[in-house]
């Protein structure tokens, strides 16, 4: 029995009860809190994986169960190769890789750039490429090529080869991260997507991490073998664990909900997906034309989640620099790739914890902006650079605390969600515009003929953390504003059917 049944005479008191309860909910969903009412009792489950999972039916729970098993399994062993590649020229630069290529000068800083700028130019097409192309195809490409070149790099005689090799690796490593991204947002939905990518991001830190245990190892074992040095044979190492991965890729990605052929789908569980997923108010794939990108430029949402992106993006920053004062203090060559794990596995967890904490509490804004709060310590420490020796290791270890890009994307993601083409082209354009800015911004505040204390470098990311945190909050306000335009619409809708 309804509560109206019970009470008639409540029925005049039904209009303005409703305004201010949408005037409470509006305040209170300002902070990130969520007003859902009492739920039935919930299981264990549901609290540690997806809060909705007690009313997922079985078949639902299979198909989130191969799901999960393809694209995570996917996603995240790709996700630490590519960190993995992308990382281990910082491990070799300072294992013997500077001193056999003569990098005395700025060379190490051209050779992230020159990476960096082929990674940047290909996030927007790469998305765009699989509207048409399968990802299932385009993804297993890349990543053979992108394994070709980190073996090439083990024969490296001079930075020109470097630079150039650095630029390859970087253009065929640069579909994986977007492609991957767009296809969680087009199978999971609101209660599942969060936990999930923060699960695929959290690979990128262990790769880092598991970057500098490698070449540790591969010092210890291999340096002399075959009279190569250990820092050549981190990228044979690599180039080897990369191959498998691009393989499997092909046999398991299922591709987007609209065009699967996964082999493990049956045909009922297909239809399952697409039904999830428009329910979930994720619009179809349409004809990309010249009207749709004046669409998605004509909108907000485009410019002010790039923006914010960016300056998050370069607020994490200040961790790449972590093994080289630790060489300019003097540490061994295995306790300058050993120490700055600490940082990767730390924001790992990090990470997962904010991925989780937002699918539980609902709030993306919430677990965005905590963590930015979090993180003005230490790179606060940095920007005035203090004498303490434990002062300055404690900041590098914890300042990227904030690696909350799980949720940011999977905001984007939600907020996009009724147009499969913006969504597309924000998430993509969200990393390549983070990439094209990272290109020449550490050539600017981090040359390293100012390491280790880089003056210009440390202030600047604190500064832009700052920044950040003034962006997320104006992306908030729009995202209000946009759900008070759409409950006066319904109210006027419904006022002017009833009357």
């Amino acid at each position: 029995m309804t509560a109206d049944s019970e009470h008639p005479k409540s029925a005049s008191f039904d209009k303005s009860d409703r305004d201010a309860t949408i005037a409470v909910n509006a305040v209170v969903d300002g902070f990130g809190i969520s007003t859902t009412q009492s739920q039935p009792r919930r299981s264990f489950r549901s609290f540690i994986w997806d809060t909705d999972t007690d009313l997922k039916s079985p078949e639902e729970r299979r198909l989130l169960l191969k799901l999960d098993s393809a694209i995570l399994s996917i996603g995240c062993l790709g996700f630490f190769m590519k960190y993995l590649d992308q990382g281990n020229l910082s491990n070799a630069y300072v294992s013997g890789m500077q001193e056999s290529l003569a990098m005395y000068g700025n060379e190490y800083t051209y050779a992230t750039t020159a990476y960096t700028v082929a990674y940047a130019v290909m996030q927007i097409p790469s998305t765009l490429i699989v509207q048409k192309v399968r990802p299932s195809i385009w993804i297993p490409i890349m990543e053979i090529g992108w394994a070709i070149f980190t073996f090439a790099q083990a024969g490296l005689q001079n930075v020109g080869q470097l630079y150039a090799f650095r630029f390859l690796v970087g253009f065929f490593e640069s579909s994986f991260f977007p492609v991957l991204l767009y296809m969680l947002g087009s199978w999971y939905t609101k209660t599942e997507l969060a936990k999930r990518v923060a699960l695929f991001h959290m690979t990128a830190p262990l790769g880092s991490a598991f970057g500098g245990y490698l070449q540790a190892a591969v010092y210890k074992n291999l340096n002399g073998a075959h009279e190569l040095a250990g820092w050549r044979w981190l990228y044979i190492v690599c180039g080897c664990m990369t191959v498998p991965v691009g393989i499997a890729s092909f046999f398991l990605l299922p591709d987007t909900p609209h065009t699967t052929h996964a082999w493990y789908l049956t045909k009922k569980e297909r239809e399952l997906a697409t039904d999830r997923v428009l329910r979930a108010g994720k619009a179809k794939p349409v004809e990309i034309t010249i009207a749709t990108f004046k669409k998605i430029l004509s909108s907000w949402k485009w410019y002010a989640f790039v923006m914010g992106y960016v300056l998050y993006g370069e607020s994490c920053g200040a961790n790449g620099y972590f093994a080289i004062w630790l060489k300019s203090e003097g540490f061994s060559v295995v306790d300058r790739n050993l120490i700055p794990t600490g940082t990767s596995l730390i924001s790992g967890a990090c990470v997962v914890i904010w991925g989780f904490l937002s699918d539980y509490t609902r709030s993306r804004f919430l677990w965005i902006i905590i963590p930015l709060f979090l993180t003005l310590l230490p790179n606060g420490i940095l920007a005035f650079w203090p004498s303490s020796l434990v002062l300055k290791e404690f900041a590098f270890l914890t300042v990227n605390i904030h690696l909350m890009t799980a949720v940011f994307y999977t905001w984007a993601n939600e907020i996009c969600a009724g147009d499969n083409e913006e969504r597309a082209v924000v998430i993509s354009s969200m990393n390549g515009f983070q990439y094209a800015v990272a290109a020449w911004l550490p050539i600017v505040i981090f040359p390293q003929t100012m390491a280790p204390s880089f003056r210009y470098g440390y202030p600047a990311t604190f500064g832009l953390v700052i920044a950040a945190i003034i962006s997320v909050i104006v992306i908030q306000l729009f995202v209000l504003r946009d759900k008070r335009k759409e409950r006066n619409l319904s109210n006027t809708v419904e006022e002017t059917s009833s009357s």
